[in-house]
């Protein structure tokens, strides 16, 4: 134990944090990338255009029901095929949006769905066109439906970028496999990589319950002291 401590954590940890950052940046980027990529469908979906509606559909079906790690390997693979080279990283950032985006769809879909139709129909007649009431009315509320759900993915997604080490790319995990297979210490190493990834996903949770906490009208606050201090609203 004290080695671990005094030996183990000083002389690994640094590389393993680098690959952390790693991590950090894929998740990030693909849950930005993933996001755009979900509302654009939902919107999509819900717009009631046969064509369209089936192209997004099977989609939707599709990148939901085949492994990722598959549809990494298959976007790594085969782009060089076609004459569409990227570095991995980028490979492993349009794999994980694609993926990632399918699911957000239908999170996004039902939010949007929720929301009573007869606000937009309000704001259409006091002279809002149905794309600045969507945006201005129904967008809002939506993502504040959708953002508790939205911040499990992400907490999922800082783990499904463990993956990307099968497509050669240096994050967290393919780190410590990269000490493992020179000093034999697996047992230590995969606790540290555990206590790191520990950390990043206990950090976003609190940073989304924040974000829910800033983003919900003050009018739906809890008028507690708990949610006072949490957010940082001053007390009467």
């Amino acid at each position: 134990m004290q080695e671990f401590f005094l030996v183990l954590i000083p002389t690994y940890m640094p590389f393993l944090l680098e690959g952390a950052l790693v991590t950090i940046e894929l998740s990030v980027l693909s849950m930005f990338f993933a996001t755009i990529i979900g509302l654009l469908v939902a919107v999509g979906r819900l717009s009631k255009i046969g064509p369209l509606d089936w192209v997004l559909q099977t989609y939707v079906e599709i990148w939901r029901n085949v492994p990722l790690i598959v549809q990494l390997l298959l976007i790594y693979f085969t782009l060089p095929e076609i004459g569409l080279t990227l570095p991995a990283f980028w490979c492993g950032v349009l794999g994980l949006s694609l993926n990632l985006g399918a699911y957000l769809s239908e999170v996004f879909r039902a939010a949007i769905g929720s929301i009573d139709k007869g606000q937009r129909d309000a704001a259409v007649s006091v002279g809002m066109s149905r794309l600045t009431a969507f945006r201005r009315i129904v967008l809002p509320q939506a993502l504040l439906i959708a953002l508790p759900t939205l911040g499990g993915y992400f907490i999922s997604l800082l783990k499904d970028c463990a993956l990307v080490s099968f497509i050669a790319v240096n994050e967290l995990l393919r780190n410590g496999t990269i000490i493992i297979s020179s000093t034999f210490r697996s047992m230590e190493i995969y606790v540290m990589v555990a206590m790191i990834y520990f950390v990043m996903s206990f950090v976003s949770s609190r940073i989304v319950r924040w974000l829910e906490l800033r983003m919900t009208p003050a009018y739906l606050r809890p008028q507690s002291m708990a949610w006072r201090q949490a957010a940082k609203v001053p007390t009467p």
